[in-house]
């Protein structure tokens, strides 16, 4: 059995901690809170982001960060992109020194505008070999629920992607692998913004057709930061890309789509995030995202609207009518 430890206890790490266990690993979740360590070690659930889920025998957890790692061949990191900096910062110094970082994250640094995978880089010294990410249309409680998925692993080596995929290949669970982590980054963090657009959209009563305008125009903004970032752009047109924006936009399981739906019926940033623990990493990442964009020279209208509204500069409705008013062009533009 593969020691994998998963730093971050909340649904989406702990739904594949359920993944590593079902392909056959030894799992040792990592848990801010000693409460919901200890609803994972003695019922076999956690309680507080997964209740009704039986974790395997081979998920335990710890509130402590050295504990977790010891002798893990993979750390698997699941917190939110805005703190893994601080977080990876404090753990560095007693993670495995061969160990392979791999980034369930989808997000951009705030100020650096920095992907997960060069934050890792820049904080543990790790070469490309040793940093990964897994990126596709993903929901936490379908996965809990051993739902058919599909996702792709990312290495710049594609003998360690080659690795991870025969890890986290599970009964349930099909990964595919790839060399290109710039593509399954952007992609992944993008789609979140796409996402809250999205449910502004539905929100405000619209429908099918312009939710899908809004998900086939964002694939293209998505494509166009992707590219001049120097991604493949079949990456976008398959799982880490097309795949994970339907998954984001169309679910009502979507953190991200469920946030933009409370923005379009009339609800502030500060009272939606007051009301829920869970994170809507688009929310976050929508301001950085855009940076990255303007200093890449790329035209991002979805971003910078959803900025705006997140910021509380402008409504929901006066983002769908801009859209609109925008100067017409050809699609491919």
């Amino acid at each position: 059995m593969t020691k994998v430890a998963i730093m971050g206890s909340g649904s989406w790490g702990t739904a594949f901690s359920l993944v590593l266990a079902d392909a056959g690993n030894e799992v040792t979740l990592w848990g801010r809170r000693d409460e919901v360590c200890a609803s994972i070690n003695d019922t076999h659930e956690n309680t507080e982001y997964l209740p009704g889920v039986q974790l395997p025998s081979a998920v335990t957890a710890t509130s402590d960060p050295e504990q977790a790692m010891a002798g893990a061949e993979f750390v698997v990191l699941a917190v939110p992109s805005q703190t893994l900096r601080a977080n990876l910062t404090d753990w560095a110094c007693v993670a495995p020194q061969q160990a392979v970082f791999v980034s369930l994250m989808k997000g951009v640094e705030l100020g650096t505008v920095k992907r997960m995978s060069e934050v890792i880089a820049e904080v543990t010294g790790a070469g490309q070999d040793r940093i990964a990410v897994i990126s596709g249309p993903n929901l936490a409680r379908e996965i809990a629920r051993r739902e058919p998925a599909a996702s792709v692993v990312a290495c710049a080596d594609e003998d360690v992607a080659e690795r991870l995929q025969a890890l986290c290949h599970s009964p349930a669970f099909r990964p595919y692998r790839s060399t290109d982590v710039v593509g399954c980054e952007v992609g992944g963090a993008y789609k979140n913004v796409v996402a809250l657009c999205v449910g502004m959209a539905v929100g405000l009563g619209f429908g099918d057709n312009t939710t899908a305008s809004l998900i086939t125009r964002g694939l293209a903004e998505t494509a166009r930061l992707a590219m001049a970032l120097g991604a493949d752009p079949l990456t976008l047109m398959g799982l880490a890309g097309l795949g994970d924006l339907v998954a984001t936009c169309s679910s009502p399981l979507s953190r991200n789509r469920t946030f933009g739906e409370k923005l379009g019926q009339g609800m502030t940033t500060e009272e939606i995030t007051a009301s829920t623990r869970q994170v809507a990493e688009g929310a976050k990442s929508c301001s950085s995202l855009l940076d990255l964009a303007r200093r890449t020279g790329v035209d991002a209208p979805i971003a910078e609207a959803v900025e705006a509204v997140v910021a509380g500069k402008i409504t929901p409705a006066e983002t769908m009518a801009a859209f609109l008013e925008r100067k017409t062009k050809h699609e491919r533009d």
